[in-house]
């Protein structure tokens, strides 16, 4: 048996999905931008789709922009607001210590451009304290940028509140969606954002689709230039296919939120208390009340998360020790060591993501054999002590 516990790194994509992409990339070629037959079938396709994508963040089409994914998003969000409010004399932008690479990135090139970056600290449970941004925001501040979930350790921010405070102060609040999206209710104007990020593959889309809602009357400029696409907001040929796999998975979210959050959940939480009964010198990092249902990341004492990943990928386990697109870097968890862990902690931990094709069955697979594979490393580790010191066993 081969088990998948690495959603949160992309995810596969419905049957409904393969078959609308596939369908589309046959029938639907036509360049949307056209006024003929085949291009009015394309623009369709993609109008389909904004629909249904607006209406599983309960957002008006229009204010929806279709991107590459969530990279592109985040990017267009923070760049393109940051390019809109420059000549304001506003030089601030602050987001949070655990975002994802492609805003914290984003801000480090922002920063040589002249804008003054601030970073918020989280608790122990990976949470932004409202007080934080308070602390740090002021009539500089341009943007806040704070992710809805995060991407490693699950955990759910106070978005709402945090948009309230940045508006008091006249700032922009944009949130990345990318974890949350097609996992857990999103309603955009009950967040309070002006704007929000989210990617298709991450809830059973295809890879290279993804969305930028713009709240209407929000400034902010293009990040690539070109033609007129997307209400003159994104140049570029529009991925029609993608697109419309973005449109059903969008749809097929929408429609099993409450009973996949439910069934995810318990299947998260069965597989959390497992490999914390079987597996001695285990913890969860993060909050376990907040944060979306099918994320747990579990420090492993005296084993390296290396190690034991690919012990478990060897035994037909899929799992990570963090964002997919930190893969091969040997620095220790940015999410981690913003939370105040300890330093063995930052490196001996392992993201176990699941979805919607995961089972009772999966789950107790990686229960049985977590135990076996721990005690293996942990052994293999006391003998390399053991010879270091000059001990015989």
């Amino acid at each position: 048996m081969r088990v998948y516990f690495d959603y949160n790194a992309t995810t596969p994509p419905a049957p409904e999905v393969t078959e609308a992409v596939v369908r589309v990339t046959r029938d639907t070629f036509g360049n949307a931008s056209s006024v003929h037959h085949f291009g009015q079938q394309a623009k369709a396709a993609i109008d389909e789709a904004r629909s249904a994508v607006a209406s599983l963040i309960n957002a008006d089409p229009s204010e929806l922009v279709f991107t590459g994914g969530g990279t592109e998003a985040d990017n267009f969000a923070v760049r393109g607001a940051a390019d809109a409010l420059e000549a304001t004399g506003r030089k601030q932008i602050i987001a949070s210590a655990i975002e994802h690479e492609a805003v914290l990135n984003t801000l480090r090139a922002l920063a040589r451009r002249g804008w003054r970056t601030t970073l918020l600290p989280v608790d122990e449970s990976g949470i932004v304290a409202p007080d934080r941004l308070r602390e740090a925001i002021t009539a500089d501040t341009a943007i806040v940028s704070v992710m809805h979930a995060n991407n490693e350790i699950g955990t759910i921010q106070p978005v709402r509140e945090l948009a309230a405070i940045a508006h008091e102060h006249g700032a922009l609040m944009h949130t990345d969606a990318v974890q949350s999206a097609g996992k857990i209710a999103i309603d955009v104007r009950a967040l309070g954002v002006d704007l929000l990020s989210l990617s298709a593959h991450k809830f059973n889309g295809p890879k290279g689709a993804g969305a930028l809602w713009i709240k209407r009357g929000t400034r902010i400029q293009p990040i690539l230039t070109g033609g007129k696409h997307e209400r003159n907001r994104r140049a570029g040929t529009e991925n029609v296919p993608a697109i419309a796999g973005l449109g059903v998975a969008a749809r097929l979210a929408a429609g099993k939120l409450a009973d996949q959050d439910a069934r995810v959940g318990a299947l998260r939480d069965r597989l959390e208390e497992g490999i914390l009964r079987g597996v001695p010198g285990t913890v969860v990092n993060g909050a376990r009340t907040s944060r979306v249902p099918n994320t747990t990341n579990i420090s492993f004492d005296h084993v390296e998360a290396e190690s034991l990943l690919i012990a478990l990928d060897l035994d037909g386990v899929a799992v990570s020790t963090g964002s997919a697109c930190s893969s091969g870097s040997l620095e220790p968890s940015h999410v981690l060591r913003a939370m105040g862990l300890p330093a063995h902690r930052t490196q001996n931990s392992l993201r176990f993501s699941l979805g919607r094709f995961s089972t009772d069955e999966e789950v107790d697979r990686v229960v049985e054999i977590l135990p076996r594979l721990v005690e293996k490393l942990r052994a293999l580790t006391r003998n390399g002590r053991n010879l270091e010191l000059g001990i015989r066993n």
